[in-house]
């Protein structure tokens, strides 16, 4: 049977899917990212009352959210890795089971039967003329879900990118088909203030000609980028991109002839951002995009050569403990790649990693740089691992430096108004400080 005949026989409605994948108790994992699959989820929550339970996985999901509501309670159990808003919410309403691991280790729970697959729902590009999709701007732990999974259910999506990289999937890999034509989601790009804009000067003082680079979303990551229009051949290695590395590919800045591994190439594990960024990405041969325990793994960011990693936190004590996921008790979103790229910075020949936050919050009523953690608060990235810390106030070296070097050196960077009483901390916590 050629491929053509083997997608005609396999489509079906979402209804169809729906009914016809999930069965009691089934392990089920969803795309994440702007790979939205809301069809199903809203098929998923039609056919609420005869919807057999099951288990539903995701790590970032930016969709309607429907399963997240209290009418799917007892039907379906969620399962995240990473908290968005919606996510948050449900957290807080008992709705949601959180599952701990660094991103880079998502493949390996699906790989290692800690979350066997029974059905992956994934979106996917149209097929080529050889019958192969593409996972388009979501590989992550897609590629997992996808060569594991019992069944796979395939949201062909025309407006899904076609991107190369470890991204293909036969159509005869799928056992359901579903048809759709809807626009990725798209992401508007952060403000950014004065706040913004001195962090990226800093950061971008850490970042030479030639280094490969690793951002996250958000007004800093772009503030950064706004600060490298003079370099030339950067690289970029991380977990996703969005707008703005695509505007320093088409000014040449971001080519990759620098790089260690996959030289001229952009490589990352999923991609979220505007139209335009979706469009540009099309069989666009410069990118590549890989599973995320790939991307993602410390050796792998290791091999390359001066590597800057750039991450944000909620909080960072005198120590140089730092939490990105939790604000004392109430979680907020989760470790990420943030750990992966600290130690596969401190690998690499040349490399850095960076911690960038507003020295602030609630309207400078609050500094982020405090003496002890809050209690409750879980620590992403542990002190023997931090490097830079930055805010708009300047930049702070924690390695290498003892406790009260590091003491000395945040208390520098935080906020006028509280340095003194972070001083007064110092000293009954810190024997040393003086």
């Amino acid at each position: 049977m050629n491929w053509q005949s083997y997608y005609k026989e396999h489509l079906v409605t979402a209804a169809e899917a729906v009914k016809s994948s999930l069965f009691q108790g089934a392990n089920v994992v969803v795309g994440s990212g702007a790979a939205h699959i809301d069809c199903f989820i809203e098929e998923m929550y039609a056919q609420r009352d005869t919807l057999p339970f099951v288990n539903l996985f995701h790590v970032l999901y930016f969709g309607k959210g429907l399963y997240l509501t209290p009418e799917m309670e007892g039907k379906v159990r969620p399962i995240i890795n990473f908290m968005e808003r919606q996510g948050r919410n449900a957290y807080k309403e008992g709705l949601v089971d959180f599952l701990p691991c660094h991103f880079h280790e998502v493949p390996g729970l699906i790989k290692d039967g800690f979350y066997p697959v029974d059905v992956a729902v994934v979106q996917l590009s149209t097929p080529d003329a050889e019958g192969i999709c593409s996972m388009g701007v979501s590989c992550d732990y897609t590629r997992a879900a996808i060569d594991h999974a019992q069944k796979v259910v395939g949201i062909i999506n025309k407006q899904m990118p076609y991107l190369y990289g470890d991204t293909r999937v036969p159509v005869s890999r799928l056992d359901y088909i579903i048809e759709i034509d809807a626009p990725l989601v798209t992401v508007p790009q952060a403000p950014i203030g004065e706040v913004e804009a001195t962090i990226g000067k800093y950061c971008a003082s850490l970042i030479g000609d030639g280094a490969t680079l690793q951002l996250g979303i958000g007004a800093i990551p772009d503030a950064v980028l706004n600060n490298l229009e003079d370099r030339k051949d950067l690289g970029i290695h991380t977990e996703m991109f969005t707008d703005g590395v695509m505007r320093l590919m088409k000014s040449g800045v971001i080519n990759g002839k620098a790089k260690t591994l996959h030289k001229g190439k952009v490589v990352s594990a999923f991609t979220f951002g505007s139209q335009e960024l979706y469009k540009f990405l099309d069989h666009n041969p410069d990118v590549e995009m890989y599973p995320v325990d790939y991307t993602n793994d410390p050796f792998i960011i290791g091999q390359h050569d001066n590597v800057v990693s750039i991450n944000s936190c909620i909080e960072i004590d005198l120590y140089g403990q730092v939490t990105a996921e939790s604000i004392g008790y109430s979680l907020f979103s989760g470790s990420g790649g943030q750990v992966d790229f600290v130690r596969g910075a401190k690998r690499s020949k040349g490399g850095v990693s960076i911690i960038a936050m507003p020295a602030t919050a609630k309207e400078g009523t609050v500094s982020r740089i405090v003496p002890t953690l809050k209690p409750g608060s879980i620590v992403t990235t542990g002190r023997n691992e931090v490097d830079y810390i930055i805010t708009e106030f300047g930049i702070a070296r924690m390695r290498g430096r003892t406790m009260s070097e590091r003491a000395k050196a945040l208390i520098s960077i935080a906020h006028p108004d509280f340095r003194a009483e972070l001083e007064e901390a110092a000293r009954k916590m810190i024997g040393y400080f003086k």
